[in-house]
């Protein structure tokens, strides 16, 4: 006899079945990581699969009944259990569609199905009851398939484990909802990859046995794009909050005190304001609550005056003339041209020579990377050499890193006169071994030195000054003589994770200059007579390229 009777699913949602049991037989816990994380490398891959397997793929379909629903799938190959309530996806379709929880029917049944490397997996089905007046719910999950997603279940859970798990995905995911099923006792975190190679798998679960709230509550919080989006937003906030902070020298009032009363009189601030202030400050990292008041962190003392490579003067000038020019970063990307003379009516540089008080803030800021030059006295032999060549080294900092390295070095710093001025002091230990020599790099450098070093001038520039200051190096340094370029390097394939990619806004804004990739500095590098031969990474995101003369 033939059956009359209307089928329960549509034939959408039967060929997403089909094709949800197709995507299990094809992978194994290795292939669904490659294919959901393909930055992963097979080391970690390993490491995450020592904690969590792949364990069922997920979607959602939309039958009007569940009357005769087993039976078709059945006829499908899915011999599903019984359903289960289900709770995360229930409220998450109720967020997303405005639909009271209460109007939604939506339960969970599940079918074995073998992976390709012979384990049984689930095929995890999300049924909704759907009446005509929620069919556009449907319409839409089914083109979007927000609720499907690929899982690992996470092997003898617990809050370190779950923790681990969970920062590694969203180092290539951004978290996307979770909750917790009191039906199954199970926390399940979702995360999210838009952009991924694999549309089956741009959705991840994570799916713990028991109860972690306070993990949970930190990804429900994360899964807010509105949230992340108002947290950028707000980074100009820190920014004055952090110099504000600077200006008063409260950092290094609070490494004597403590106590509110006491810091409001050293800093002649309103108590109840820099109370305010000093919370801001505690949720950016850099102080935190002690006894009653509040004590810096590892991250504060760096903002004292009194340290080794403090950054106070470069929390004044971002927080100062800095945070100016930004203000007509617009105008910067409209015209390309540098915003600070914009902003001052000066360039950086002739600006900085005009005003002493801020040609010394400035070179203080710069003094901030001591870390970035102690990496450079690591990476590079300079025992070899008997005279190194800082050319345009302003006050001095990364030769006197040299210079002390390498007792045996006799130094020259090149700059123009006013910026010599800020080295005399920081150089003064080295007298006998060092000579300041005023002069214009652009037109010439010394033809004596060994080593050259040019720090963080090129990105001053854009491509055509580069290839004239390089020239004029490569003309002027003997044949034998190696430079050394010390810069931070834009990622060579679109990456974001890196300084460099701020750092570039920041000299479109402030020298008209940019920062550069590493194959970019090869061809400017190459054009004025050089070869890249090596280049090792440095602290701060920096770098150290090491470049010859190719002629004879």
């Amino acid at each position: 006899m033939i059956s009359t009777r209307t089928p329960v699913l549509a034939a959408a949602d039967a060929a997403r079945l089909t094709a949800a049991m197709a995507l299990i037989g094809a992978h194994d816990t290795d292939s669904a990581l490659t294919a959901a994380m393909p930055s992963l490398t097979p080391e970690e891959r390993a490491a995450v699969s020592r904690h969590a397997t792949l364990d069922h793929v997920a979607l959602l379909i939309f039958p009007e009944t569940v009357t005769g629903l087993a039976d078709e799938l059945s006829s499908l190959g899915v011999e599903a259990g019984a359903m289960t309530p289900s709770v995360v996806v229930r409220e998450r379709l109720s967020d997303r569609y405005s639909v009271p929880v209460a109007d939604l029917r939506v339960g969970i049944v599940r079918a074995p199905v073998t992976a390709r490397d012979g384990r049984t997996c689930e095929l995890e089905i999300f049924v909704m009851v759907t009446p005509p007046s929620l069919a556009h719910i449907a319409e839409h999950e089914r083109r979007h398939g927000r609720e499907n997603h690929v899982a690992l279940a996470v092997h003898r859970p617990d809050p370190v484990v779950l923790r681990g798990l969970r920062t590694m995905v969203t180092g290539t995911m951004r978290p996307d909802g979770g909750g917790y099923n009191q039906y199954a006792d199970s926390t399940v975190l979702y995360f999210r990859d838009e952009h991924g190679a694999d549309p089956a798998f741009r959705r991840l679960e994570l799916v713990a046995t028991g109860r972690f709230p306070q993990l949970q509550a930190t990804h429900q919080r994360e899964s807010c794009a509105g949230t992340s989006v108002l947290r950028l937003m707000t980074g100009a906030w820190a920014t004055q909050a952090i110099a504000t902070a600077a200006e008063l020298c409260l950092f290094d009032h609070l490494a004597v005190a403590s106590d509110l009363v006491s810091l409001a009189a050293r800093t002649s601030t309103d108590p109840r304001s820099l109370a305010r202030l000093l919370r801001y400050l505690a949720s950016l990292g850099l102080v935190r609550e002690s006894g009653g008041g509040h004590v810096l962190t590892e991250l504060g003392e760096l903002l004292r005056s009194d340290v080794t490579g403090s950054m106070r003067p470069l929390a004044l000038m971002y927080g100062g003339p800095f945070y100016r020019s930004f203000a007509w970063l617009a105008e910067a990307v409209r015209t390309g041209e540098e915003s600070y003379a914009r902003a001052f009516g000066l360039h950086h540089f002739a600006h900085l020579a005009a005003n002493s008080a801020l040609a010394e803030l400035f070179h203080g800021a710069m003094a901030a990377s001591n870390a970035m030059f102690t990496g450079v006295t690591k990476a590079v032999d300079f025992s070899r050499a008997r005279t190194v060549v800082d050319v345009a080294g302003g006050n001095g900092e990364l030769l006197a890193h040299v210079l002390e390295a390498t007792p045996s070095l006799r130094g020259v710093l090149l700059d123009l006169p006013n910026a010599l001025v800020a080295a005399r002091s920081r150089l003064a230990a080295f007298a006998g071994r060092v000579q300041l020599l005023p002069g214009d790099f652009t037109r010439s450098v010394p033809g004596d030195g060994d080593i050259y070093l040019l720090s963080r001038v090129l990105h001053d520039w854009e491509d055509d000054e580069c290839r004239r200051i390089l020239s004029t190096c490569a003309r002027d340094m003997p044949a034998h003589a190696e430079l050394l370029v010390v810069e931070r390097l834009l990622p060579e394939t679109g990456g974001t994770d890196s300084l460099a990619v701020p750092w570039d806004i920041h000299m479109l804004c402030n020298t008209g200059g940019r920062e550069r990739s590493e194959s970019h500095y090869r061809a400017l590098l190459a054009e004025a007579g050089f070869e890249l031969v090596e280049t090792h990474a440095l602290p701060l995101d920096a770098h150290v390229l090491r470049a010859r003369l190719t002629r004879p």
